[in-house]
């Protein structure tokens, strides 16, 4: 059987948010209504994307690390899920600051992120609109989805799917210009050897 592929994704997001919820729902199908939010988790999930076998493994942000603890947690990572909780203005905020740090540690690599809009079941205390996520995610050039970890609306499974589908682009994209560079100084030292054999 092929070896399956690996692909790192972290989800980062004000505590309180519901990024256990979001993780919890996808990997389980149900929604907890009671979890310690200070938790920092990492979950193993496999699934084929695409007829193709892919491990994921998911870490679960507790919302609340300190600089370096997040720093690390960058690094490790290669998608990013970025959660807001759209009756919470403030953590909407939060997401621009929070993509800027990504940069910051991953440049000059492109970070691969999806922004996430949760708890669309509660329409009637909404604080941030659709459009307003809309355009959040032009800006910062990613897959923007609305959610509900309660209710299950919104393709939870489609969202971790799409953003291991992105990583492997990036992966393949960066694989194809770090040979074409190899193959460049291969040819380089080539030359090199035959003019000195031959002056």
């Amino acid at each position: 059987m092929a070896k399956s592929a690996e692909v790192k994704l972290a989800i980062f997001g004000r505590a309180g948010v519901g990024k256990s919820a979001i993780v919890v729902r996808f990997l389980t199908k149900r929604f907890i209504w009671e979890y310690d939010p200070t938790l920092e988790s990492t979950y193993r999930h496999q699934a084929t994307i695409d007829d193709e076998v892919v491990s994921m493994e998911i870490l679960d942000t507790a919302g609340q690390e300190d600089t370096i603890q997040r720093e690390g947690h960058i690094r490790w990572g290669e998608g990013f899920v970025l959660v807001y909780d759209i009756t919470d203005r403030g953590s909407f905020e939060e997401v621009l600051p929070l993509k800027n740090i990504l940069d910051e540690v991953k440049k000059p690599k492109n970070v691969t992120l999806i922004l996430v809009g949760n708890k669309a079941d509660l329409d009637h205390s909404r604080q941030v609109s659709t459009e307003e996520g809309e355009k959040l995610a032009t800006e910062l050039a990613c897959a923007f989805y609305e959610c509900s970890a309660c209710t299950g609306e919104g393709n939870i499974s489609e969202m971790f799917y799409e953003l291991c589908r992105e990583v492997r682009r990036r992966r393949m994209v960066q694989g194809k210009t770090r040979r074409r560079s190899s193959t460049t100084h291969v040819k380089q030292a080539i030359n090199k050897m035959l003019t000195k054999i031959s002056s």
